[in-house]
């Protein structure tokens, strides 16, 4: 099955002359507090399956932070790492970027993780819904300890069917919400009971107005004018859920390298339990539990917690120890396979 994907413009920054810049443009990273908690987790043999465009492992700050993956698609004999579009690439920076000598580059949440590209999306052909469920299977299999989908598709059964055995396998599925106007409610498959959803916020801690908001929303982080690497050795800057999906991937991997033997839904209590609350108190559609905050997730001495239930009306929370659900990007595109339509959702670049 192919999709017709309509490319939204990508305005690309250029790459080596503007490296030593890069790193102070990244404000997420103290707003969150991310050096302080590189000082007590990097990320290190957490294995992050980003399904996506692919991921271009010639840039700079991604240099030896790629695995071997692979593609998926009508003809696919790839190993993930071609990506013409630049998404795949975006999302891999923000995770695991090694950041560049001298405090330059892109620095991602969790340098010493490891980024499992798997392509199912394709920027000339655009990809279906059937090829991101046999990509998550296939990450499932190949190690993924956290996979990363910032996409939001129609609902095919067989990406929920995926996306269940992947929870069920103890990997944390990290999704985004969807970007308004498009994705008004959560999409899917961030919906899908034990995801984990994340929405968006902008530079003052406020909701972003890309963001979609629901009931399934489980975690908030920045996800407006953020810098990350893209393809062919550049940088892009923009803005969508995308971008806060892959935040929130990357201090999972940090509390994942923390604690090799706690359980995914006792790694995502952490992130609620420890959220930073805003909107209303407690959960609310906007924010989930709050921005996550990766130094008390990685500190906090929780209480124990009795085995959790997952679905949209019972998502991880400080006294749960379930998942939520979730999706997010920019839209890049549409298509329409035998009725389905998928919709790439990718930040909004400039």
């Amino acid at each position: 099955m192919i999709l017709a994907v309509a490319v939204a413009s990508l305005l690309i920054s250029p790459g080596p002359a503007s490296a030593d810049a890069i790193r102070d443009r990244q404000w997420h990273l103290a707003s969150l507090g991310v050096l302080d908690a590189q000082k007590l987790s990097m990320g290190e043999g957490v294995l992050v399956a980003v399904p996506d465009t692919g991921v271009d492992d010639r840039h700079g700050e991604l240099a030896g932070a790629v695995a071997e993956g692979k593609e998926f698609g009508e003809g696919a004999s790839g190993n993930g790492k071609a990506d013409t579009d630049g998404h795949g690439t975006a999302m891999a920076g923000l995770i695991a970027g090694r950041g560049l000598p001298n405090g330059g580059g892109v620095l991602g949440v969790a340098p010493k993780a490891t980024i499992l590209p798997v392509q199912t999306i394709h920027s000339d052909f655009g990809g279906s819904p059937v090829n991101l469920a046999a990509g998550i299977d296939w990450a499932v299999a190949a190690g993924a300890k956290v996979i990363c989908v910032a996409a939001v598709t129609s609902e095919y059964p067989e990406v929920r069917t995926a996306v269940e055995r992947a929870v069920k396998a103890d990997v944390v599925v990290v999704a985004g919400v969807g970007n308004t106007p498009k994705n008004k409610q959560v999409g899917f498959p961030a919906k899908v009971p034990g995801v984990v959803a994340v929405a968006g916020t902008d530079k003052d801690g406020k909701h972003a107005a890309i963001s979609a908001t629901g009931p399934e929303v489980v975690l908030a982080a920045p996800a407006v004018d953020i810098v990350s690497t893209g393809a062919f050795g550049k940088y892009v800057t923009g803005e969508g859920t995308s971008n806060s999906t892959a935040i929130v991937a990357g201090v999972v991997a940090l509390v994942r390298a923390k604690y090799p033997q706690l359980p995914a839904t006792e790694v995502v209590r952490r992130l609620t339990a420890t959220a930073a609350d805003r909107g209303k108190p407690g959960r609310d559609d906007e924010y989930g539990y709050g921005i996550v905050d990766p130094v008390k997730a990685l500190t906090a001495d929780l209480p124990p917690s009795a085995q959790p239930s997952s679905g949209p009306a019972q998502s991880a929370g400080p006294g749960k120890g379930g998942a939520g659900v979730g999706v997010g990007w920019v839209v890049v595109g549409v298509g329409v396979v035998g009725g389905a339509v998928l919709w790439w959702v990718r930040r909004r670049t400039r």
